[in-house]
């Protein structure tokens, strides 16, 4: 089993930053991919940015160039930087790993982006 604790969420105003971190722990040999998903309300889960173990990363488009995805392998955590947060940036963030063909998810957390 592999565990993950979300944390970096809240509050913040249109144009400002959080970082989101998602460590993970349990049965973990080696970590391929890890994201992050939202999901807003009445809408569903969409991807916001993968990365791989080889550092590749990948990005919707609404996110490009104010969003930063990065991992560290030794502390098997993974960080989403957001910048020129947009009220519509607000949803639930899930982040997700895949070990050996397994996916796992956390709990999430809430980022809301309002004045």
């Amino acid at each position: 089993q592999v565990q993950l604790v979300e944390s970096g969420g809240g509050l913040v105003q249109p144009g400002g930053s959080l970082r989101l971190s998602c460590a993970a722990s349990g049965s973990i040999f080696s970590i391929n991919t890890m994201g992050w998903y939202r999901q807003a309300p009445g809408k569903e889960r969409e991807l916001v940015a993968v990365i791989s173990r080889s550092l590749r990363t990948n990005y919707i488009d609404s996110v490009k160039g104010r969003f930063s995805i990065s991992r560290d392998n030794v502390q098997n955590t993974v960080y989403l930087q957001m910048n020129s947060l947009k009220p519509e940036d607000t949803a639930v963030y899930y982040c997700t790993v895949v070990v050996q063909s397994s996916s796992y998810w956390g709990q999430g957390t809430q980022v809301t982006v309002s004045s």
